[in-house]
């Protein structure tokens, strides 16, 4: 689970172009949106975006993504779920 979770860090960088960040300057469990990480509903795109490339995971309601997209930890969780193998 720890290297998912690294490896998702580096990925929600690379993807959404955070420059100057690194993996560890994000936080396993703090909010990617708002008062966290701080991004926006276009940023939630791409991270679906993110999540059905390299996961084969496809997220088709909202109040679903809502929750899944909470966190790096709570995306992990997801993908460890529901990866596509």
């Amino acid at each position: 689970m720890e290297d998912l979770k690294s490896t998702l860090k580096q990925q929600i960088i690379d993807s959404l172009n955070l420059q100057g960040m690194k993996p560890e300057d994000i936080d396993d469990n703090a909010p990617l949106f708002g008062e966290g990480l701080g991004l926006d509903s276009i940023d939630s795109l791409e991270l679906m975006v993110l999540m059905e490339r390299n996961y084969g995971i496809k997220i088709e309601d909202a109040r679903d993504g809502r929750k899944v997209l909470e966190s790096v930890q709570s995306m992990a969780e997801y993908i460890q779920a529901n990866r596509k193998l």
